[in-house]
């Protein structure tokens, strides 16, 4: 009997594993024995492996360096920061410099593997929908088979962004193949994108029963194809999305979201963040939720993974302040964010906490590496008015790993900025209508074009692992002048010069190294990134 399994490289693992998610649907027992024979059969068996393919999303970041945070160390809104007496992982990764650390050359190694088991799950389950006896109810089939495409298209969007250049498989397989031409992944991400939208039910996220809260929506699959468009075509330079989507066609999607999906904008740009509004947050599942990445506090170090174990690393170096937890000190940010905003700007304080605004009594900063007076406050660790961290009041005293709060990967705001970026005939007003909320009383009109759209997407999704790819798709010249620079920061209170050289992004084309373990696992058939 054949035991489902996956092999990456040496690596091998057993095929579903589920974890807990707090109020949804990955709340379901776990499954820890099946195989090809006796699973695969039922609607039943088909939603559990479903499960199997969103838990497989949410421990992709669990280990290793998680893409939200990769992207804003990797972008102009951050730099590496982490502890003073810490490796210099980070700063490699900042400064696109592997002589930083030559000794991290597998920085990304957990996220490779953890990639790759996730994107098994949903190669089996899209392989299996044959198998299955779904009776008379086809339209059960298209939405799981929709659920579970827009996953795999979510995992190599990531993957084909982080290395430019992946093997791709769309079968469970074991097999040592090379590297794919990046326009071959996109096929895939596209296709899937558009069966998902098209055979997807109309329920928009907010609609959807709590139980539910964090599954694929027709909506998502629509506003993700908008992402990925403009990506692919501004990065590639290409007209369209590898001969599948038209600009006409990526905006029509956008353009249904906004018409039919029933999301809006939170009123109270603040309100869209735990620690930037407290017993004002909309909470999670909110109107501008378009999709996210559910988290809960019952990770352990048992086998529970279900937590958000990356928001730490952007807290505050070993210290915490009421709602503030404390963390690992990376991703301090860069001050000239902090003073891009416009003084009546809510998505200031709304986004970063500036220690010396908010006069938080900051003893000492010989811990911090590239101390710059500025955290993330959108995905900042919590305490609670007794001090103790926020997962400790959930039962769980690991706070490096059971923090919960989602990550929110695509916001309304988002596909109204990407939609009058393609040109709809209502820019100007989806544009005004994200500004309006930012600015309030101080705000006052301002042409669109696109370096104004750019502007704003920077100040609108700090921290939120947009910006990097933002910065990419104008081309990896301009690119790398935003992201270049020479300041000074504080290590260990200690000035010291900071130097980010646009050739060695050049010299990479924004791509990230290809664990080197991966490449000695495969006998050299996996080739590495230039400038690695």
């Amino acid at each position: 009997m054949k035991a489902i399994n996956i092999k990456i490289g040496l690596t091998a693992m057993l095929f579903l594993t589920l974890g807990a998610c707090k109020k949804s649907f990955l709340d379901t027992e776990a499954i820890t024995t099946v195989t090809e024979e006796n699973f695969y059969r039922t609607p039943k068996d088909a939603f559990s492996a479903l499960v199997g393919c969103y838990d497989g999303l949410q421990v992709v970041w669990a280990d290793g360096v998680a893409l939200p945070v990769a992207a804003e160390v990797l972008s102009d809104n951050t730099f590496g920061g982490t502890g003073n007496a810490d490796g210099f992982s980070y700063q490699m990764l900042d400064e696109f410099d592997k002589t930083r650390s030559p000794s991290d050359q597998n920085l990304f190694g957990p996220n490779w593997t953890s990639y790759y088991k996730a994107l098994y799950r949903c190669n089996m389950l899209i392989n299996k929908m044959d198998q299955i006896q779904w009776g008379n109810d086809t339209q059960l089939r298209k939405t799981y088979e929709s659920e579970a495409r827009y996953l795999r298209a979510y995992l190599l969007f990531d993957m084909v962004r982080l290395w430019g250049n992946i093997p791709l498989l769309t079968k469970p397989s074991a097999e040592n193949i090379p590297q794919s031409n990046p326009d071959e992944v996109y096929k895939v991400i596209a296709e899937d994108l558009l069966f998902a939208s098209a055979n997807m039910l109309p329920v928009a996220y907010p609609a959807q029963a709590v139980a539910d809260h964090g599954r694929v929506t027709k909506y998502a699959a629509e506003a993700l194809l908008g992402r990925v468009f403009l990506f692919y075509t501004g990065y590639y330079t290409k007209t369209d999305l590898v001969g599948l989507v038209t600009k006409a066609k990526a905006l029509e999607n956008l353009e249904d979201v906004i018409s039919n999906g029933g999301y809006g904008l939170v009123a109270d740009f603040a309100n869209l963040w735990p620690a930037a509004s407290l017993a004002a947050y909309a909470g999670e599942d909110n109107k501008e939720t378009v999709f996210a990445i559910k988290y809960t506090y019952t990770s352990d170090y048992n086998g529970n993974t279900d937590g958000n174990h990356w928001m730490v690393f952007g807290g505050i170096r070993d210290q915490s302040f009421f709602p503030y937890g404390s963390g690992w000190g990376a991703e301090t940010v860069n001050p000239k964010l902090w003073n891009a905003y416009a003084a009546g700007d809510t998505r200031k304080t709304g986004s970063i906490i500036s220690i010396v605004d908010e006069k938080l009594a900051f003893v000492s900063q010989s811990k911090q590496r590239e101390y710059t007076g500025y955290y993330i406050k959108k995905y900042s660790p919590m305490i609670g008015e007794d001090g103790k961290p926020l997962p400790n009041a959930n039962g769980n005293p690991n706070f490096s790993i059971g923090q919960f709060q989602d990550y929110v990967s695509i916001r309304y705001a988002d596909v109204l900025l990407m939609a009058a970026e393609l040109g709809s005939p209502n820019a100007q007003t989806y544009f005004n209508q994200v500004r309006q909320r930012a600015l309030q009383g101080t705000f006052t009109p301002l042409v669109i074009s696109q370096e104004n759209i750019m502007k704003e997407r920077r100040l609108e999704f700090a921290f939120e692992g947009i910006r990097y790819y933002d910065l990419l798709r104008q081309g990896i010249t301009k690119a790398a002048q935003e992201i270049a620079e020479t300041t000074t920061v504080l290590n260990g209170g200690q000035t010291a010069q900071k130097v980010i050289s646009a050739n060695n992004i050049i010299a990479t084309k924004g791509l990230q190294q290809i664990p080197y373990t991966q490449i000695n696992l495969s006998n050299g058939t996996l080739k590495q990134n230039p400038g690695w």
